[in-house]
């Protein structure tokens, strides 16, 4: 029998992981004056909220149709069960290429922020390639090893970064700024230009989904991942939602979105500093880069068992799907993760990309792009999947949240496509990010379609009427956990 990962993950160890690769200091400091100034309007808090119902709509269809699919691909194991194994195939394609990307984008961000810090501190000048380089290699140690010490770090991480949003939000009432209701105004929501607002307002869930990729790892997967689901959309939601607000207000109604055209990087950095602590701006900018950190090992930990799972089931090469006999984690094809996104870096370095205004700015808006793309296959494989079914396992209050889920990402989709080119700089950048996204799709669907080799990936390889060989998947997953 081939080693099996570690089930050691509850709720709350998905939910830290989750929601720590969402990176909420990052989101606070960085997207927040984004979305005020792409948007043109104070209306962010109703943005965040139509992004958390979309996400939550989302939610019913996809923790609906977890136990139909016992496999820790995410979107691309969803979309096989739903849409055929084709379409499977060309979605995990274009969900490594999308991850793999936001790792990049990421870690040469990171490499920047950290440097600014280091100079700003110690006068020293590193060249962000190299501190990379070690962000690199401790992300690919923690991913090595079992997932209970990534989510130690992550947990740790997202503590420390909540109580750091919670301490701005804390400052701001206690300041007696006013707490101004405009923002939660539905015309100052719709003034601007709304979608672009949207757009911004759904990047800072990205990670979310992660959920069932940490399937094989998680105690009891038909209860733990959907509640895990919730848990963090809801969490994610509220806490953007509140706080968007409270900045505003913090910053003045009037005053917020000339302040963020004005210092975008730095707006709430410095009302950090005004409505707790001098000291909060250095601990802020701390955060942002330990938060930075954490999602970039959260999008490490997805590629990775993205990788496991097709290794698993043959489509990609048996070693990956190899489990370490020690740490029962999915090394190898976390190692392959840390060489691939080492050669990407290097690569882009090398080629003197600009690491924010190129290599974030292309990577990222392209990474972006193909999340919402799967985002919005899902739909349609769980709506086909539930109908196909009919009434015995999809009720119509499923059908119908999973449909207006699908069109709210549908919708997302149209915004991100219509504004790629200001996300990766260009019109012809943006057709070759398009074009590229096509191209990875259909390469991948016209893959070998493998083998599975467990009994997980057995069910998986399925027929779209074998129901039989559902419920033994299901029923595995029900079983205890092998320690």
């Amino acid at each position: 029998m081939p080693t099996e990962l570690t089930r050691s993950l509850g709720v709350p160890g998905i939910v830290l992981m989750v929601v720590a690769a969402a990176a909420p200091i990052t989101v606070v400091v960085a997207n927040f004056p984004l979305i005020l100034l792409e948007s043109g309007s104070i209306g962010a808090p109703l943005m965040i909220l139509a992004a958390t119902l979309i996400l939550l709509l989302f939610s019913v269809g996809y923790t609906w149709m977890t136990p139909h699919v016992p496999d820790a691909g995410a979107f691309y194991a969803y979309v096989d069960r739903g849409l055929g194994r084709r379409a499977g195939l060309g979605t995990a394609a274009v969900a490594l290429l999308s991850y793999v990307l936001l790792t990049v984008s990421m870690t040469c961000y990171l490499g920047v922020q950290a440097g600014n810090l280091l100079a700003l501190w110690t006068g020293l000048t590193v060249p962000w390639w190299l501190i990379s380089a070690v962000m690199i290699a401790a992300v690919g140690l923690l991913g090595h090893r079992t997932i209970d010490l990534s989510a130690k770090v992550l947990g740790v991480v997202l503590v420390l970064e909540i109580l750091a949003v919670l301490a701005i939000d804390l400052g701001v009432l206690a300041s007696g700024r006013e707490l101004d209701p405009l923002p939660f105004s539905p015309v100052e929501a719709l003034s601007g230009a709304p979608g672009l607002g949207l757009l911004f307002a759904f990047l800072g869930f990205f990670g979310f989904e992660a959920t069932a990729v940490f399937r094989h790892e998680a105690k009891d997967p038909l209860r733990t991942i959907p509640r895990a689901t919730y848990i963090a959309v809801a969490l994610i939601g509220v806490l953007y939602t509140v706080s968007s607000w409270l900045v505003i207000s913090g910053l003045g109604a009037e005053q917020a979105l000339p302040a963020s055209a004005a210092n975008p990087d730095g707006v709430i950095v410095s009302l950090a500093g005004e409505v707790v602590a001098p000291i909060m701006r250095d601990v802020t900018q701390v955060l942002v880069v330990t938060s930075m950190f954490a999602c970039m090992l959260g999008f490490h930990n997805i590629v990775t068992r993205y990788l496991f799972t097709l290794g698993r089931r043959g489509v990609l090469p048996s070693a990956l799907g190899a489990a370490h006999p020690l740490h029962r984690a999915p090394s190898r094809a976390s190692l392959c993760v840390t060489a691939l996104t080492a050669g990407i870096v290097a690569v882009s370095a090398l080629a003197r990309f600009d690491p924010v205004v190129e290599i974030y700015t292309w990577y990222s808006g392209l990474g972006a792009v193909g999340v919402i793309l799967m985002m919005a296959l899902t739909s349609l494989a769980v709506l086909r999947f539930g109908a196909r079914r009919g009434g015995r396992r999809a009720g119509a209050g499923v059908l119908a949240a999973t449909a207006l889920g699908g069109l709210g990402l549908l919708l997302v989709l149209g915004i991100s496509l219509a504004n790629l080119p200001l996300m990766v700089g260009g019109t012809v950048a943006a057709i070759v990010c398009a074009g590229t996204l096509v191209a990875v799709f259909v390469l991948g669907a016209v893959l070998p379609r493998g083998r599975a080799t467990t009994t997980a990936d057995a069910d998986a390889d399925h027929d779209a009427g074998n129901d039989a060989g559902q419920d033994a998947g299901e029923a595995e997953e029900r079983a205890p956990s092998r320690r």
